[in-house]
């Protein structure tokens, strides 16, 4: 079951931030969300969820680094396109959040 359709305010708001972060950098769910001043990373997966396409949706990413689950492949031709820094084990790969992490009010 999908998550229900955001307040549009609050989704307005999600998708500025998304689309202001600079190719190469990355923010996580809880990263949106303190942006905005709120504490529901949640509520911004539900917002990309919805409207995620009309942004750069591969910039966000979940607290450990990791993309969007079943959009890892799509993401990883996004992150090498645009030199996102990228840790890698194995087969799998995840951001270095502690290189790409994007800081809106820096």
């Amino acid at each position: 079951m999908p998550p229900r359709e955001p307040n549009p305010e609050f989704a307005e708001a999600v998708l500025a931030v998304v689309a202001s972060i600079p190719p190469g950098m990355v923010m996580s769910y809880g990263d949106v969300a303190a942006a905005i001043g709120s504490r529901a990373p949640r509520a911004v997966g539900a917002v990309m969820a919805w409207y995620g396409g009309d942004v750069p949706w591969w910039r966000v990413v979940r607290a450990s680094g990791h993309p969007v689950a079943d959009h890892e492949a799509r993401a990883l031709e996004y992150y090498r396109t645009e030199g996102t820094p990228l840790r890698w084990s194995g087969d799998s790969f995840r951001i270095d959040l502690a290189t790409a992490r994007h800081d809106p009010s820096a």
